[in-house]
């Protein structure tokens, strides 16, 4: 199953994916009213739409696209991990953490929709961007052990993280303030639920960094130096998770991103986040 979020005439609406197109959730028995994602992200919600969908015969499709998809986060934070493919520990010239990846916990009101404009901040001289893979959280959690991390995965989706690198490389305790900025982080344009994906499928992924047409940075999520059930497994340690948090899993590596440019993060079969830098 595939959901997205989109600004209509009647205000956010929440589509899936149906066959031909995509169709609105308001035109389905029982969720008319829906307008948070995070409402429909545990096992049985998920279920029980998908059961609804299947019989439904082919609709018109919704004039939706998802280039023009709002963030799929509404609920829940956004956890990072940093420095988790050894490519990204070479663009930082720093060794890679021995006892669990970099983290850090950004503000939401960073976030931007699919195709929308990146603001670079006066205060940093070098702002780097970085596709990621991103785990959503379907129920509410604590202490997942790292066998059992699909158990509270709703789906997966692509992130666009930036950074104010030159803060990083002055302080690496500034990690949060330099990721805060506003248009700083793009979460979508998608989620696709994890029961469409074997272990296998995940870890083919290819994730890729392009700015300006060229492919910049790319690595299959089995390049991950932890993988998805350790990340879950050390984030949702001590602390309970909320439906729709996302796990942002870290990138293969980052672009020096300037005003003009055009920045894309690739998550193969998943998603595409496009945006440009404001001039």
């Amino acid at each position: 199953m595939r959901l997205a979020r989109f600004n209509t005439e009647d205000g956010h609406q929440i589509f899936t994916r149906h066959r031909n197109g995509w169709v609105s959730l308001s035109g389905i028995e029982g969720y008319e009213a829906s307008s948070r994602l995070a409402d429909l992200l545990d096992a049985t919600r998920r279920r029980e739409l998908a059961a609804l969908l299947d019989p439904l015969p082919d609709a018109e499709p919704a004039d939706v696209h998802l280039d023009d998809a709002l963030t799929i986060v509404d609920g829940g934070d956004i956890w990072g991990a940093g420095l988790n493919y050894k490519g990204h520990s070479e663009d930082l010239n720093t060794q890679q953490p021995s006892s669990g990846p970099g983290s850090y916990l950004r503000p939401g009101n960073c976030l931007i929709g699919n195709g929308q404009q990146i603001e670079l901040p006066s205060q940093s001289k070098r702002v780097t961007a970085e596709a990621e893979l991103g785990l959503v959280i379907g129920t509410e959690c604590k202490n997942v052990r790292r066998d059992e991390w699909r158990s509270v995965i709703a789906g997966v989706t692509a992130v666009l993280d930036l950074t104010a690198e030159d803060v990083i490389r002055e302080n690496p305790r500034y990690i949060p303030w330099a990721k805060g900025f506003d248009t700083f982080c793009s979460v979508g344009p998608q989620l696709v639920t994890i029961d469409e994906f074997e272990d296998a499928d995940l870890q083919s992924i290819q994730v890729s960094t392009v700015r300006n047409g060229e492919v910049v940075a790319s690595a299959p999520v089995s390049d991950m130096k932890y993988d998805l059930g350790f990340l879950v497994e050390y984030f949702a340690a001590g602390r309970t998770f909320a439906p729709g948090t996302v796990i942002c899993t870290g990138t293969p590596g980052a672009a020096v991103i300037e005003p003009g440019d055009s920045i894309t993060a690739v998550v193969e079969g998943i998603g595409t986040l496009a945006h440009t830098v404001k001039s």
